[in-house]
């Protein structure tokens, strides 16, 4: 359960939040970014030094294989996605290496990543990092999604990233492990609450962002979690998956069988759980499942995401659980 003053703390000040679940790839080589643009669904090759964007790995299904935050730095460009499919990709990045000048190392072991999040947070680390050409706050709230800039902290290296995963002004810092402890004490000396996993699990939650694996699992088409306009460029060449995305906006209509809402229960509710259309039965009745839950604030109602059929996705369908029988209406996007 979230408690209330970190995640206040969040959405009025400043909070820290460890992301060590994060694996950190970095490709290196003269066709570095030719060579991830075939195999991701952005633009990598648009990206100059000090730019980002949000990407996908898919199958040549159009399934999801991971989700990742791609930055353009000066010497190479790094990938920022879930631990547990860091080995898997760094292999299959390694595995259609041909002629390519290209390198991928791991240096998850080496980087550490804690995100800084709140609407103090550019102030704070403004106060706190330097800077060549100077750093100040409005230059940090100006960055967009895993747009970047180079600081130091301590005389250590350290890469600021903006992000929009919490759904408030955030940043997320990489740099070498110790110093990144070293900067956690100092933010926490200043006033930054320590989020836990439930309390950014909830703001996530009530950003309507799908996470990986729980929105982004290997049997979702990235259309169907609504991350198309973050993820995906309509503009530029071939990519694994590029097919079955293309056929589905242009000869479906960008209709899929189904779409990740917002869900507000009733009563109590889990991830995994089977729904069905308020007064169905479970087997051929079932409409969808929940994918992720959270308890608001204060003790307050639960609240998730999860995948429902089209044409029960509008905002206030009314819906069951199917094992308990408990009441289920689809939400908005982002939760208010």
């Amino acid at each position: 359960m979230a408690t209330d003053s970190p995640y206040l703390a969040a959405r009025g000040a400043a909070a820290l939040l460890d992301l060590t679940d994060r694996g950190r790839l970095l490709v290196t080589g003269a066709d570095s970014a030719s060579y991830l643009q075939g195999l991701l669904t952005n633009d990598i090759e648009a990206l100059k030094t000090g730019q980002g964007c949000y990407a996908a790995h898919l199958t040549p299904q159009g399934r999801m294989i991971t989700d990742m935050g791609v930055m353009r730095l000066g010497d190479g460009i790094l990938l920022d996605v879930d631990d547990s499919v860091t080995d898997m990709l760094r292999d299959r990045l390694e595995e259609f290496i041909f002629a390519e000048e290209v390198t991928v190392d791991d240096l998850s072991r080496v980087w550490t990543a804690l995100a800084c999040c709140g609407p103090e947070a550019a102030g704070l680390l403004a106060d706190l990092l330097d800077s060549e050409g100077g750093l100040d706050a409005e230059q940090l709230q100006a960055l967009v999604e895993y747009a970047h800039v180079a600081a130091k902290a301590d005389g250590v290296d350290v890469v600021v990233a903006a992000t929009s995963a919490f759904g408030v002004p955030g940043f997320i810092l990489y740099l070498e492990t110790e110093a990144g402890r070293v900067l956690v004490r100092r933010l926490a000396e200043r006033g930054a609450a320590r989020l836990s996993a439930d309390d950014a699990d909830l703001l996530r939650i009530e950003a309507g962002r799908p996470k990986f694996p729980a929105e982004l699992g290997p049997d979702v088409i990235p259309l169907e979690a609504g991350i198309e306009n973050r993820a995906i460029s309509m503009t530029k060449g071939c990519y694994v998956g590029q097919e079955v995305i293309v056929r589905i906006l242009h000869r479906g209509g960008g209709r899929v069988a189904r779409r990740l809402v917002g869900l507000r229960f009733d009563d109590e509710a889990e991830a995994g759980v089977l729904l069905v259309a308020d007064g169905g039965k479970a087997g051929p009745d079932t409409v969808g499942s929940v994918t992720s839950v959270a308890r608001t604030a204060g003790d307050g109602p639960r609240i998730g995401l999860g995948y429902v059929k089209r044409e029960l996705a509008e905002v206030g369908t009314r819906l069951r659980t199917v094992e308990a029988g408990h009441g289920v209406t689809v939400a908005a996007l982002p939760f208010t």
